[in-house]
C-alpha cells in the first residue's frame, strides 16, 4: 500500500521558513518523480517543485530562489525547504509520486498517481 504522509506545515510571519517533510511508503522513490504542489483557498492546485527519476530538480518560475526539493531515500523522504515565505505562499501543500511522467506534465497534477493528504502552511503580514 503507497502511503504519501506530509509535516512540517504550520504559521508563520512574512519573510520565515518552514521545511516539509513527505514520508514515502510502499514505492521505492528513485524509481518515481516526487513533486509538491500546493492549494489555496478557492484556487486550482498548482506545481511547486519536481524531483524527476535522473535526480534533476524543477520549479515553477514565480518560486525559483526561494524554495529547495530535496530527497533522502535512505530515510524514504521527500523535503522542501521554502524561505522567505510571502503571504501569498498560504496554501495547502501536497506531496505527489508518478511512475511515469513528461516533462511537459510536471507541474499537472492529472500526471501523478500517488498523493498524500496535504499539510497546511499559513503565512501572516
Amino acid at each position: 500500500q503507497v502511503q504519501l504522509v506530509e509535516s512540517g506545515g504550520g504559521s508563520v510571519q512574512s519573510g520565515g521558513s518552514l521545511r516539509l517533510s513527505c514520508a514515502v511508503r510502499g514505492i521505492d522513490m528513485r524509481r518515481y518523480s516526487m513533486a509538491w504542489f500546493r492549494q489555496a483557498p478557492g484556487k486550482e492546485r498548482e506545481g511547486v517543485a519536481v524531483f524527476d527519476t535522473d535526480y534533476r530538480k524543477h520549479y515553477v518560475d514565480s518560486l525559483k530562489g526561494r524554495f529547495t526539493i530535496s530527497q533522502d531515500n535512505d530515510k524514504k523522504t521527500l523535503y522542501l525547504q521554502m524561505n522567505d515565505l510571502k503571504p501569498e505562499d498560504t496554501a495547502m501543500y501536497y506531496c505527489a509520486a508518478s511512475y511515469v511522467v513528461y516533462s511537459w506534465e510536471f507541474f499537472t497534477p492529472g500526471a501523478y498517481d500517488h498523493w498524500g493528504q496535504g499539510t497546511e502552511v499559513s503565512v501572516s503580514s
